[in-house]
């Protein structure tokens, strides 16, 4: 049986990070700081280098793969809600270079912004904890 939670719009924060910044760190640092414990999170941009992850079923363990080199995010999505009680960002991302090969996984800290411009939606009704869920080995939303 799917989740499902009513929730409603609560307001927007759009804004750019600093070059330099660690973009899931700056990213989750916003949500702290402006008190965000549910929404979502869209960025483009650029990194200076970048780390994603790819999770394997069987052995239940991520294996990250570091890209040092220039890339252009052409999508960073994501969801925002809370786990131990502090805002937790589950992001994906998708990187081109510059002959257009794209790389995409789940964001890891490591992936450093060049530029990066980024648009947070907050929401409001429902509270989310992520908490192990044995059947996946992840740390995902409760089902009730």
């Amino acid at each position: 049986m799917p989740i499902v939670k009513r929730v409603e719009e609560k307001g927007s924060l759009i804004g750019r990070l600093d070059c330099g910044v660690d973009l899931l760190e700056g990213l989750t640092a916003i949500c702290r700081e402006k008190g965000v414990t549910l929404g979502t999170v869209n960025a483009i941009g650029a990194v200076q280098k970048a780390r994603i992850g790819y999770y394997h079923q069987d052995s239940r363990e991520y294996e990250f793969r570091d890209l040092d080199q220039h890339l252009e995010i052409l999508c960073a999505t994501g969801n925002i809600s809370l786990k131990d009680g502090e805002p937790i960002i589950h992001a994906h991302i998708t990187l081109s270079d510059e002959e257009g090969r794209a790389f995409g996984g789940h964001l890891a800290p490591g992936t450093v912004v060049f530029a990066c411009e980024y648009v947070i939606e907050i929401m409001d009704g429902a509270k989310l904890e992520r908490g192990f869920d044995e059947e996946t080995g992840l740390p995902l939303w409760p089902m009730s």
